[in-house]
């Protein structure tokens, strides 16, 4: 096992403004209208103080370059090549608006390391926490997964849609979207997010051993936030918790889920086969 004391505790500051411009962009991208009351959408914070790097000082994958040295925030893994967003705990404190100044604190808390049935992983959580006028407005802990690369031969990921068909009755809620190049394309925009398998279809084929280009964790994140709103009203969570559990793949049906569970609520996200692609929890 490797020492990664080194990174526990790093800090980074960034700071933004919700501008309406950027509201609006957003609300297109997921067809949908702006909360009554003109705050902004739970959800949208993914779009804030997002990071920055120069082009030149990019990876291969897409991904801010990274290094052992004092001002890497976070750690160099050159042997854990492939990087995924994995999960993240979300707490909604108070609502932000447009022409808002943020300001984002971001902390590694942890770094571990596991071997799985995929190989060697390490995994990082990262705590941010977004600040508005009125204090803390969201605070996230974010869990990031370094794999191992493709060995020769191996299928891609995820397996080709089998026969079955997701049954959505015993949930109380049910849409179905089929993600779109265009839709992650102006997702990826929004994010700044410049991670290759999210638009370059050879890279998250050759390279990263995916079917197709993958759908971004935070936008299916963000598409089951809208069925909340749909379902309960505007910015109604507390909480929100997600988990990836398979790769969703651009241009395949996914079907999103809700139903009330011992005083919350439960999502899901599903292939059209009935594989489960992600896992949420909200109050």
């Amino acid at each position: 096992m490797s020492d990664w004391s080194a990174w526990i505790g790093r800090e980074e500051r960034r700071s933004d403004r919700i501008d309406a411009g950027l509201t609006a962009r957003w609300l297109a991208t997921v067809d949908r209208a702006a909360p009554a009351d003109r705050s902004v959408p739970q959800g949208l914070h993914w779009c804030l103080c997002t990071p920055d790097a120069p082009t030149a000082k990019l990876g291969p994958d897409g991904h801010p370059l990274r290094d052992n040295g004092p001002t890497s925030f976070l750690p160099s893994i050159p042997d854990l090549p492939r990087r995924m967003w994995a999960s993240s705990k979300v707490e909604f404190f108070a609502k932000l608006h447009p022409g808002e100044a943020v300001e984002r604190l971001s902390r590694v808390v942890s770094v571990t390391e596991k071997n799985g049935a995929s190989g060697r992983l390490v995994f990082v959580e990262v705590l941010h926490e977004t600040t508005g006028t009125a204090g803390l407005a969201v605070r996230e802990v974010q869990s990031l997964v370094y794999r191992e690369a493709a060995a020769p031969g191996t299928p891609p990921a995820p397996s080709l849609l089998g026969e079955g068909q997701f049954d959505p009755s015993e949930w109380s809620a049910h849409r179905a979207v089929t993600p779109t190049e265009t839709l992650l394309f102006r997702y990826s925009a929004l994010t700044f997010n410049s991670h290759r398998i999210h638009y370059d279809l050879p890279y998250a084929a050759e390279q990263e051993n995916y079917r197709g280009l993958v759908v971004h964790g935070p936008l299916m994140a963000t598409l089951l936030l809208d069925l909340a709103r749909q379902e309960l009203g505007d910015n109604a969570l507390k909480s929100f918790a997600f988990r990836g559990l398979s790769p969703a793949i651009c241009g395949e049906m996914l079907h999103l889920v809700l139903r009330s569970k011992d005083a919350a609520f439960e999502f899901g996200a599903f292939a059209d086969d009935g594989r489960q692609v992600m896992s949420a929890t909200a109050g």
